[in-house]
């Protein structure tokens, strides 16, 4: 009703680890650069994964992954960063080499290292690109039925193709001998956090699940109403969830579940769910009382959640349980503020 129902066939995925680099990042990293190809036709959908685990690790160390909006080049000025191809405005073209580095401040790529953990990333438009119609090019095409051009009502949107991704993206992290694949922490912003909830209430391979201001259609509530509407992701969007849930534009009352059910799926895993006081669109009130009430489930579970009901200051993260929150000061953005908090909730969960 809301993402579409995701194909339980896996295609034959194979992995191709096209470059290494043992000294990147003046020798704090080793970079890897992956394809992952979504069947056996090589010229078919596939998606780049990029990997930097700490150089002076001996053991496996935990991994942050995560989609990024604009291609891998854009997380870190290293220019080792393969070029890519990325969609702009519905083209698809070569990235160019001023936008290396541009999303750097939201990924935080040497503080990752330094603190013994890996981080992996993935283009989302790999996966699908963001526009509708975006399926002709995307993994969904893969599982059409001969005859099927398009997706029935119930079957997924790009939010499920993305969440889809991740889960691929795991698939080719437990082959990798640097990385712990049992301390996946899944991270994603805005509409990638969207996605990366929806994943891990599918794949409980991802140990840790972070959201980032993923707003409604994420860890808000659509009951809440001060936020982003259905109408709005519906009409801006619509190709983002499954056809059915276009019902339920101008109805959020009617739809059967909400975001405090999505992230109850996570449970019994740590979860942090985070707002910005400047993101009204995200809705923090919302997003702070879907956290309230999964809680409960973890609490059902032996877990401890939040342990208040009372939305907290600013900068002032609420980390005592398994389920962690934060409001800051500023916009709908990933700081070094919201990594600092991160990799602390990271480092004592996974202890």
């Amino acid at each position: 009703q809301v993402y579409g129902e995701t194909p339980s066939a896996k295609p034959e995925i194979h992995f191709r680890v096209t470059s290494t680099d043992e000294h990147a990042l003046n020798g704090a990293a080793v970079r890897k650069q992956v394809t992952v190809f979504f069947s056996k036709d090589e010229t078919g959908p596939r998606m780049h994964l990029l990997v930097y685990s700490p150089s002076k690790s001996r053991a496996r160390v935990p991994v942050f992954l995560g989609l990024n909006f604009s291609g891998n080049e854009t997380v870190n000025a290293d220019p080792g960063i393969d070029l890519p191809e990325i969609w702009i405005k519905g083209q698809k073209t070569k990235a160019e080499e001023k936008a290396r580095g541009s999303s750097a401040q939201q990924w935080q790529v040497e503080k990752i290292i330094s603190r013994g953990f890996a981080l992996a990333t993935v283009y989302c438009g790999d996966i699908e690109p963001d526009f509708a119609g975006g399926m002709e090019f995307g993994v969904r095409k893969l599982f059409l039925q001969p005859g099927q051009t398009k997706s029935a009502d119930g079957q997924w949107g790009t939010l499920g193709a993305w969440a889809w991704g991740l889960s691929r993206a795991a698939d080719y992290l437990e082959t990798d001998r640097s990385i712990d694949s049992k301390k996946i922490i899944l991270i994603g912003h805005s509409r990638l956090g969207k996605a990366t909830l929806w994943s891990a209430a599918q794949d409980a391979r991802f140990r840790v699940v972070i959201s980032n201001e993923s707003g409604v259609g994420g860890a808000s509530l659509y009951r809440a109403a001060t936020g982003e509407t259905i109408e709005h992701l519906n009409t801006a969007f619509p190709h983002w969830f499954c056809v059915n849930f276009h019902q339920y534009t101008g109805h959020p009352d009617r739809v059967p579940v909400d975001g405090n059910l999505l992230l109850a799926l996570i449970a019994p895993r740590p979860l942090y769910v985070a707002s910005a006081d400047q993101d009204h669109t995200s809705d923090p009130p919302a997003e702070f009382l879907s956290s309230v009430e999964a809680s409960k489930v973890y609490e059902l579970l032996g877990k401890r959640g939040l342990g208040t009901d009372k939305m907290p200051p600013l900068n002032q993260p609420i980390m005592t349980g398994t389920v962690a929150y934060h409001v800051r000061d500023g916009k709908h953005d990933v700081t070094a503020f919201d990594w600092d908090q991160y990799l602390a909730f990271a480092k004592l969960q996974l202890r």
